[in-house]
């Protein structure tokens, strides 16, 4: 396969929400005459922090090269706004990623959304999460439909329900969330057979995120007929993907299975 050459555009603006600046980084595939697909990464960090630094250089880079628009995004932390704040800003990059599909030359049919960890958590349930929730003000709802054409996680929180309480992760839910609230922001809960194609990755060492909840989340997948891949990776950590080999072969399988879905 010939890779592309890639152009990247650092800091670019997607929105100002109540003060706070959200920001991307862009990469594109050079010298494609068609319209390409489209990825938005959205970084973990135990919803205390969220850095697409790391995401750039070790996903959007070598997709890009293998020619997708790779966009890496970011969204306000649990410190800096209460929930569904996190949710909403991931759906406003779907938006502004579909509204701007001309000037970044994608075709706006194939977009895909991706994360790691509880950025995983944030990708997955944008995958399957109502364009505009009864609880969110008017002035938040966004304009342009936030759907997504398949979805990427990577060591992702798949059900929220297994970690809520947990000391080493922000409250992204707050404190005693009801057990309604507890679903409507759980990826797991979320799956019908509209659900758009999956790809899962996961250590089975992972100690933060415990893999047999991507399990789970596959077994959801499959019995509802969402087209599903699950990668498991024998005896990793949470921080597996770091690695450069494993970089790698996570880039060509997310490659095949874009081509088969998009």
């Amino acid at each position: 396969m010939e890779l592309a050459s890639v152009q990247i555009e650092n800091d670019i603006l997607i929105a100002s929400v109540d003060g706070k600046d959200l920001y991307a980084d862009i990469c594109h595939p050079i010298n494609k005459s068609d319209l390409v697909p489209a990825i938005i990464f959205f970084p973990g960090g135990s919803w205390f922090t969220a850095n697409r630094g790391n995401l750039k250089e070790r996903f959007a880079i070598p997709l890009a090269k293998r020619g997708y628009l790779c966009i890496t995004g970011e969204y306000r932390v649990t410190e800096e706004a209460p929930w569904p704040a996190q949710i909403l800003d991931v759906q406003k990059y779907i938006s502004w990623t579909r509204c701007n599909s001309n000037k970044l030359n994608i075709n706006s049919s194939k977009i895909a959304v991706a994360g790691k960890s509880a950025g995983g958590h944030l990708a997955l349930l944008a995958a399957g999460f109502s364009e505009n929730p009864d609880n969110v003000h008017e002035k938040d709802r966004n304009p342009v439909n936030p759907t997504v054409n398949a979805v990427i996680g990577i060591s992702a929180v798949s059900d929220l329900g297994e970690v809520i309480g947990r000391s080493d992760l922000a409250p992204v839910l707050g404190d005693n969330p009801s057990s309604e609230m507890l679903d409507s922001a759980n990826p797991i809960k979320t799956v019908t057979g509209q659900y758009p194609p999956t790809i899962l990755f996961h250590g089975t060492s992972d100690d933060r995120v415990h893999h047999s909840m991507t399990l789970r989340m596959y077994d959801r997948l499959e019995s509802n007929g969402v087209p599903t891949d699950l990668y498991l990776y024998a005896g990793q950590n949470h921080s597996f993907d770091s690695d450069p080999i494993f970089t790698e072969t996570i880039c060509d399988s997310i490659d095949l299975f874009l081509s088969r879905y998009l």
